[in-house]
Formats: C-alpha cells, sequence, structure tokens
C-alpha cells in the first residue's frame, strides 16, 4: 500500500514544466499526467500544454527522464479531445496529434517507465441519432482506432481511455449528453472486446458515475483490473433537494426551452451547457463532503491490489474554478492529505507518507528516435 499520487496538469495552464514541478513537489504529490493539448486545437475548457509536441525529440525524452530522476517525480501524457466526429480536418487532426503524443510516451520509455497516454475517444452524433447509433459508434471506433492501438503496440505504449461523459460538450439544447464512447462500462468492456490487444486501457474518475447515481465502488468491483492504468481523483456533489432534478428527473439531461416559455411555466432551464444534470464538482476532503465514499472506494482498489498512480483532477469549483492560483494548490494539498490514510504507509516519525523507495527505477529513453507518423500512413 504505496500508491503515487499525482497532479494532473489541467489546472496550471499557464505555468511552464518548471513551476508545475515546483507545485508537485510543494502539495507532497510525486508525478504529473501532463497535459499536452494542441495550441491550435478548438477545446477551450481544462486545457494545458507543458512539452512541446510540434519539435519534441530524443534528447527532449531524455531530459524530460533525466528531470524526474533529480526531482524524485515520475510522469505521463494526455490530450482529450474528440477523435470520432466534428469537422473533418479538426477530427483527423485530433487522431494524429495523439499519434505524436504515442511516439512522445516511446521516446520516454513508454510502458517500461509506466508512461501512459490518456485520451477520450469521443462519439459522432451524426450517426449515433440514427437507429442502432451507439452501435454505429463502437464500429467507427474500431475502425478508427485499430490502426491507432496498434501503433502504440508496436511501440511498447499503453493508451488509457477516460470515463468522461462530456456532459457539456455540445449545446445546452443538444438532446442527450453522451458525448465520449467509454464513459459506461459497458462500452469499456465491449470496446476491448472489439480491440483485444492490452495497448489500450482506461483512466477511471469515480466523480463521473457517482452524479450518474452509480456507486463508483461497484464500478471498480466490475472492473477488469489489467485495463486500470490511472484513476482520477475528483468528487461531486449531487445536488439533494434539486427543484431542476424534481422537475426534469435524474435520467435524462435538462433540456433547454424558449426562455419566456419556461418563465411563464415556472421550469427551470440549464444555466450553461455543462449546467444538465444537478452536480457541483468537488476535491475529497476539500470544503466539506461529496457524494462519493471514498473510503469504500479506496479500500476497494486496495483490496484489489492497485498499485498505479492516483492522478489528483482539480476542477472543483471551491479551488481550480475560482480562478485563484492560491485555493487551486490548496485543493490539491488538501486533497494529498485527504487520501494518505488509505493508500500510504504509516511511518513513526512522518506519519502517512509515500515512501520514495517504492518509485519504479526509471528506464532509459528509447535506443533511437522516430519520425512523427499520421493517420494517412498508418492507413
Amino acid at each position: 500500500m504505496n500508491n503515487p499520487i499525482w497532479l494532473m496538469t489541467s489546472a496550471f495552464p499557464k505555468l511552464t514544466l518548471a513551476e508545475v514541478i515546483a507545485r508537485v513537489k510543494a502539495v507532497g504529490a510525486q508525478g504529473a499526467e501532463l497535459c499536452v493539448f494542441r495550441r491550435d486545437g478548438t477545446r477551450r475548457d481544462h486545457v494545458a500544454t507543458h512539452l512541446d509536441y510540434e519539435t519534441f525529440s530524443l534528447e527532449d525524452a531524455k531530459r524530460v527522464l533525466d528531470t524526474c530522476a533529480k526531482e524524485g517525480i515520475r510522469m505521463s501524457v494526455g490530450a482529450y479531445d474528440n477523435l470520432l466526429a466534428g469537422d473533418p480536418a479538426e477530427c483527423e487532426a485530433n487522431q494524429n496529434h495523439i499519434l505524436k503524443l504515442i511516439r512522445m510516451a516511446h521516446l520516454m520509455g513508454g510502458d517500461a517507465n509506466d508512461v501512459c497516454v490518456g485520451t477520450f475517444v469521443g462519439y459522432n452524433h451524426e450517426l449515433g441519432k440514427e437507429d442502432g447509433g451507439f452501435a454505429r459508434n463502437l464500429e467507427l471506433y474500431a475502425k478508427v482506432f485499430t490502426p491507432i492501438v496498434k501503433y502504440a503496440e508496436s511501440l511498447g505504449v499503453t493508451l488509457v481511455y477516460e470515463n468522461c461523459p462530456m456532459e457539456g460538450w455540445r449545446p445546452a439544447t443538444a438532446p442527450t449528453t453522451y458525448n465520449n464512447l467509454p464513459c459506461t462500462l459497458a462500452a469499456r468492456k465491449l470496446m476491448y472486446a472489439l480491440i483485444p490487444s492490452q495497448a489500450h486501457g482506461e483512466t477511471y474518475d469515480p466523480s463521473h458515475d457517482a452524479w450518474q447515481n452509480i456507486d463508483p465502488v461497484d464500478v471498480i468491483a466490475n472492473t477488469d483490473f489489467s485495463r486500470l492504468h490511472r484513476v482520477h481523483v475528483k468528487g461531486t456533489r449531487n445536488r439533494a433537494g434539486s427543484l431542476a432534478a424534481i422537475q426534469w428527473g435524474r435520467l435524462y439531461p435538462m433540456q433547454q426551452v424558449d426562455a419566456e416559455l419556461a418563465r411563464r411555466a415556472g421550469v427551470c432551464q440549464p444555466a450553461c451547457e455543462w449546467d444538465r444534470h444537478h452536480y457541483d464538482p468537488k476535491l475529497p476532503g476539500y470544503g466539506g463532503s461529496d457524494s462519493i465514499d471514498w473510503t469504500a472506494f479506496f479500500k476497494t482498489l486496495m483490496d484489489k491490489g492497485f498499485s498505479r498512480p492516483f492522478v489528483i483532477e482539480n476542477e472543483a469549483d471551491n479551488s481550480s474554478h475560482t480562478g485563484n492560483a492560491a485555493a487551486t494548490l490548496q485543493g490539491f494539498a488538501s486533497t494529498v492529505l485527504s487520501m494518505a490514510p488509505a493508500i500510504w504507509s504509516l511511518d513513526a516519525e512522518k506519519g502517512w507518507w509515500f515512501n520514495p523507495k517504492h518509485l519504479s527505477e526509471l528506464k532509459p529513453a528509447a535506443a533511437k528516435d522516430l519520425p512523427v507518423v499520421t493517420m494517412k500512413e498508418l492507413a
């Protein structure tokens, strides 16, 4: 029981890599999931770019590994966009970007150094609105991701999908909020059956199931642990007694209608595209309780032998969403301390602490550099 705690760097969009590392160490964490989003992408929320993906070379990989060894930390990379739909040119750019990240992870040692590539899959709503639309999205996923996963496998890199539905990824007028294929356990199991390779797996975030009134402990109990590579730590507080939930129910997202009609009818309306499921984003142990039984959640993971990183994803209303740098850091620090008794060992002098001797030894960078590849070349 000595899992490392990492920070997801989307909370630090304006900081340099060196500044991010300083904050990782300041809050007592052991690593970071480095966000490496496209600088010319269309996504605007929770994005950051902490490695130069356009020029990243083998020498850059060696420098990153040297920094990790010197600072006593570990890293992975990630970028979260829609790889199945949207403007065709934008979609292809997102796919090609993930290929760049797979190459970068390989140069930094890939699976030998547990350098995964975090991503979304996305969803094609043009297919989704048709009869059998979910099944057709599965077919599209297999077509798009088979060469991507094969490429990752050839380089000794694991791709990991986060289960966020991205419920606010479309306008509040959109009828559904299913915007990322692997947001349910069933979908993930179907995806692995379609592409059996072990070069892809998942990052599980319990908050996304909690606001859907699913107990994350039950999901973990039914998860294939050979596929579980990361756990994102983010809480949610479901709004008890919410008038909007009473009016619209918790099975479907709130629907947007004519504002004047809603006023005359006295019907609640979403304040924005993300305000459709009656919850507030939180961090465990920071500013009050939330709707996840973290004690049971961590115990289930520990009992099943989970030994990989817990990555704190700070999107809390009272922390990173305040825009206050100090409050953002306080949220991270508080969450580290709240997790410590559940996943670290007790030391007579240090209390609950992460023993650095359990950090895996870093293996060398790749033996040689590789050129960037594109989806067209893989096809």
